[in-house]
This record gives structure tokens, sequence and C-alpha cells, in this order.
């Protein structure tokens, strides 16, 4: 390799780094705001933007939180938020950011919820960071250096076999015209699994399967924000994130299939069923 390319993969390197440092302070500040914010456990105090779909202030506040942070750090860079921008410009540096993925979960005290933050270059992920906020785990990725639970690299699942396989799912509780779908997919993989989990985080599912506790993950409806930093994880780790025609993804909406290079394409198989066209 000569010293032109080099110093370009340097120049790069250190460029994920310095978005990964940002959006790790970003994460963690919110963080410490989420841990401490008194739980809107009223639903008077709830908004709804669609069918089962609610958001609180402390989202609100959280994604503000991140954006002062984020745009300080970069500024000209744009932030696509779930609350404020979901439809922010997708050129240049973007900031693909969850305030709280699993608002449901944080409003009833359920542990599973978290912040995402990942960072976008002309539509291809750079860095992203996943903070599990009830434990204080910090997931992170930077493109072409790995997945990283706080300071441990992380893996692929070892397992080959889908029936010792843990498959991790979410439900199409915000497009219920899908259920009869889902439930003829969820019918063919529950018996020929392990077991199948729904947390109701998509962030932390796909952190899991970087990690290597879930051996494959599905769902039919994301958004990019639920993805972004997840997507990177998982492909760093080592595992593999389609679309159900096989696509390769990046943040983008619409369904996922993800898990190690075995599990992976049965999942994808089994859940493309000719029935489900």
């Amino acid at each position: 390799m000569g010293k032109l390319a080099t110093r370009r993969i340097t120049r790069k390197m250190k460029c994920s780094l310095d978005l990964l440092r940002l959006a790790t302070v970003a994460a963690a500040r919110a963080g410490e705001y989420l841990r401490t914010v008194r739980r809107p456990r009223d639903p008077a105090a709830w908004t709804m933007k669609g069918q089962n779909d609610f958001v609180t202030q402390a989202d609100r506040d959280s994604e503000e939180i991140i954006r002062g942070i984020l745009l300080s750090g970069e500024p000209g860079s744009t932030v696509l938020g779930e609350e404020f921008s979901p439809d922010a410009s997708r050129t240049g540096l973007v900031w693909v950011v969850d305030p709280i993925d699993g608002t449901a979960n944080f409003i009833h005290g359920f542990p599973a919820y978290a912040v995402s933050i990942a960072a976008e270059i002309d539509g291809v992920l750079q860095a992203g960071v996943v903070l599990a906020v009830e434990t204080n785990q910090l997931y992170h990725a930077t493109k072409g250096s790995g997945a990283w639970l706080d300071e441990q690299r992380l893996a692929v699942s070892p397992i080959g076999d889908p029936s010792h396989a843990l498959i991790g799912t979410g439900f199409p509780f915000k497009h219920v015209d899908l259920l009869p779908r889902y439930q003829r997919q969820f019918a063919r993989v529950t018996p020929a699994t392990a077991g199948i989990r729904r947390a109701g985080s998509a962030a932390l599912d796909l952190a899991w399967v970087a990690s290597g506790i879930f051996d494959g993950f599905w769902e039919l409806v994301l958004a990019p924000w639920d993805v972004a930093a997840g997507v990177l994880l998982v492909r760093e780790a080592g595992d593999v994130v389609t679309d159900l025609s096989g696509r390769s993804v990046e943040a983008e909406q619409g369904p996922l299939v993800a898990g190690n290079p075995a599990i992976q394409p049965w999942l994808l198989a089994t859940v493309t069923h000719p029935d489900d066209a």
C-alpha cells in the first residue's frame, strides 16, 4: 500500500473516531438525564404520534440535549432525529438519532431502552453508539474498526444450527395490518429455534446480535433512527444485515433481517416464504 493510500485511510479513521467521541459524549449526557428524570406514568402526559406510538417530554428533552452537543461539535452537520427532524437532508455529515429507543419501556419502567446515535456521510455509516440506559453499557463501532461493548471487542455468535439459536424480533405494533404476515413468520421460526425474544428496542436487539447474545433478529417495519447505529454494530462484529430481498442495508426505513453468517441466511429464507409475498 502506498503512502498516499495509507494517509487517506488514517484520515478516515481519525474522522470516524472524532465522530464516535462526539456521539459518545452526547449519548452519555442524554443517558444521565434519562436516569434521573421522573417517568411520565400518567397517560395524560403522553402524546400519540400514531397507533401505539407514544412520545413524551423526556423524548423531546433527550433529543434537544443530543442535538445541542452534536451541532456544537460539528457545526454545519445535520441531525435526523425521530422527534424534531424526521425529514432532514441525508447529504453530507448526518447524525441519525433516536433519543429513546423503547419509549413504551421507558414509560412503564421496563429496563430495555436505549439512546442510539449514528454518524453517516453521504448515506454511508461511519460511527455509531447504542447506550443501554439502565445498565450504562455503551456499544460502539466505527467503520472498519470493529464493534465494542465498552472496552471489550464484540464477535459473532458461533451457533450455526437454527435449533440452537436464540432469535430476537419486533412486533409490527404500529402497523397492525402486517400482523397476519408476521404471525405466519413467527409460526415458522418458533418451532425451528431455541426461542424468540421481543424486548421492544431494536437498537438493543441489534447490539445483542453484535454481542452474540442473539443469533439472529428480524422485524418488518423499522425507521432509520431505530437501526442506524445497530446496523453498523452488527456489520462491524462480523454479522450480516439485509432487507427481505437480501440487499445490504444502511440506515433506512423498512424490514431488516440480521444474524451471524450461518443463521442470517436461514432466517431470511424462513421469513420470506412465497405465501407471504
